[in-house]
């Protein structure tokens, strides 16, 4: 029996003197596992959900022996056609340095100004859905601008609903952004795993343009494959950041530096006994990705088109289910070392016995990062802008006249995307810490005094009923 007050890493109790046993009798799952309610407790080293680990990796596997094949096929596409690729790569990693760049400047403007940062991303929520709107209208299309302005009006009843909310949103989102600076060294993980699903995405696609020619009714398994892949990858990296921020959380001085071992111990952690569990979860998600992408193909008969919108609705919102049901049960897979189904199960038992069903749907910190995210790809456009026109030669070859134009667009989707990466991991992190002030706010209060009085004082502010409880 496990006190519940031990504080908990990467799955193991971290204790420094002998604990009492607690009073407060666990309940028993039908696994057996413990857990009362209110608190996770450390499982055993065992590698979980070990069937969809091995499935996925037999997958690999399988592609793995049908590139060569697909790249013999296409030999007769071989060869740079002229393209200056020298240019291209200079483009990309100028852009790509000034990305990460202010991607990891802004981790320290947004822990500076994290209120001010939500408002401004509310506004910046309704602004968009004006903006949309008036350029639908003006492009004559009424149904989209309809649609553009019942979105406007619902973001501002949105602002005005959640406007008392921002004070705990911008603390929870501040101890996130601290939790990331004291283990900078995730960020080099999560660009390595953005390599690694390129790398993935390059293969899938030489070998899909091989296979779909020969074999058409191969696209489900291939639509599968990528989606299952790039799922993995981004849950891995979810699951990692999830048992940092735990350390962060729990034992501070073994998670305060960029290569901090935290990191290591719950990077392994996550690609070997819980790696199974993360292949599960992200199978049923890819599994409702491929449908939609199969879906998209009926789209060109006219005669489908009300039953393929009503499909891909359908699918949409089951979509959306599992992943957020997926953000949450990972986070106890991360801190706890849980199973795939008991992981989910209990973290949304702990979310409903403390009576945070409704704020654990709140998405204000998830804006302020898409707004940044945004901003940072506006920005690189505009050096992307920049250093195309500086060199009128760098897109010719691909076809394209207005190299600034081009070097634009390029330069804003490299920097959305990087950033996006590196606020993807703050993003994880801040839902975290949503779960450990649920469970642990004695020990945060005790590692990290100044942060727990910020979101004491926030949470007080933002849900007074709930702090009663508390």
């Amino acid at each position: 029996m496990y006190n519940h007050n031990i504080p908990i890493v990467q799955g193991y109790a971290i204790t420094s003197q002998p604990q009492e046993p607690t009073a407060h009798a666990a309940l028993q799952d039908h696994n057996g596992d413990n857990f009362n309610g209110y608190k996770g407790v450390p499982q055993p080293r065992k590698f979980n959900d070990v069937f969809f680990a091995v499935l996925f990796y037999a997958h690999l596997v399988a592609m793995a022996c049908i590139l060569p094949m697909a790249i013999n096929s296409g030999d007769q596409a071989a060869g740079n056609n002229g393209v200056n690729f020298a240019s291209i790569i200079y483009f990309v990693t100028v852009v790509s340095i000034v990305a990460v760049g202010i991607s990891t400047v802004s981790l320290g403007f947004m822990m500076k100004f994290s209120n001010q940062l939500v408002k401004l991303a509310l506004y910046f929520h309704i602004a968009t859905s004006f903006a949309m709107m008036i350029l639908l209208f003006m492009a004559g299309s009424i149904f989209g601008g309809c649609i553009c302005a019942l979105s406007f009006a619902v973001s501002i009843c949105y602002a005005r609903a959640v406007w008392n909310r921002i004070p705990f949103a911008a603390a929870n989102l501040t101890t996130a952004l601290s939790a990331v600076k004291a283990n900078l060294g995730l960020a080099v993980v999560a660009y390595l795993f953005m390599f690694v699903g390129f790398g993935y995405s390059l293969a899938w696609t030489t070998i899909s343009n091989a296979v779909l020619n020969t074999y058409p009714g191969m696209a489900f398994l291939l639509f599968l494959s990528f989606y299952w892949t790039h799922q993995v990858l981004s849950n891995t990296m979810h699951v990692t950041t999830a048992g940092v921020v735990g350390t962060w959380w729990f034992a501070p001085l073994e998670a305060s530096s960029f290569c901090s071992q935290s990191i290591g111990d719950s990077l392994i952690r996550s690609t070997t006994y819980s790696f199974g569990s993360i292949c599960f979860g992200s199978l049923i998600v890819a599994l409702i990705q491929a449908l939609r992408q199969l879906n998209q193909h009926l789209r060109g008969n006219d005669d489908a088109q009300i039953l393929v919108c009503m499909i891909d609705c359908i699918l949409a919102c089951i979509e959306g289910i599992i992943e957020y049901f997926n953000k949450w049960a990972y986070i106890y897979v991360g801190l706890y070392g849980y199973n795939y189904l008991d992981a989910g199960r209990n973290v949304v038992t702990l979310f409903r016995n403390k009576g945070w069903t409704t704020i654990i749907n709140d998405n204000l910190a998830d804006m302020v990062l898409f707004m940044i995210s945004v901003l940072i790809g506006l920005f690189t456009g505009l050096v992307g802008f920049i250093v195309a026109s500086m060199d009128q030669n760098i897109f010719a070859d691909l076809g394209f006249e207005s190299s600034g134009g081009i070097g634009f667009i390029f330069g804003f989707f490299i920097g959305l995307i990087l950033s996006s990466i590196m606020l993807g991991v703050v993003e994880s992190a801040v839902s975290t810490c949503v779960v450990c002030f649920a469970e642990s706010p004695a020990e945060f209060e005790q590692n990290h005094p100044e942060l727990s009085l910020q979101m004491r004082d926030a949470w007080r502010s933002s849900w007074p009923a709930e702090y009663g409880s508390f």
